[in-house]
């Protein structure tokens, strides 16, 4: 089993995973899944400050300048930095492999039968999550 996650969605999906009421077994899994996801969005903070680095002016100790008090940054190119943003935000991270099967084969099986009822963002992230684990599911 393979499940891919956009960027933009790994704090949702950490969140929701967090506030599940689980037990055992379940409980370890969806641990060691929202740590792997930790990891990922760490990743994905660090290739966003190198994005804007390479975007923004800089200051003199070579950080991203912002503007207006600190409430916008300082971009070079508005249109090739939102293009760039936008793919960042739409890369997918790869969770699979070895010991990992099983983790992912719990949560999925959580998020399956999960019986909470959400609403709002908390309701389309979870579709989306059951999506791309049944999506990984038939890609073996």
């Amino acid at each position: 089993m393979q499940v891919k996650i956009e960027n933009q969605k790994i704090a949702q999906t950490i969140n929701l995973l967090y506030n599940l009421s689980l037990k055992g077994k379940q409980s370890r899994h969806r641990s060691k899944f929202i740590n792997a996801l930790r990891e990922k969005y760490q990743e994905f903070a660090e290739d966003e400050k190198e994005l804007l680095k390479e975007h923004c002016n800089l200051d003199e100790n070579g950080e991203p300048k912002t503007l207006e008090n600190g409430t916008k940054w300082d971009v070079k190119d508005l249109d090739a930095f939102a293009a760039a943003r936008g793919e960042l935000y739409e890369e997918e991270r790869v969770f699979d492999g070895g010991d990992f099967q099983e983790i992912l084969k719990t949560v999925k099986e959580v998020l399956l039968n999960c019986q909470k009822e959400f609403t709002g963002a908390e309701a389309e992230i979870y579709d989306y999550l059951c999506d791309q684990f049944e999506k990984g599911a038939d890609e073996k």
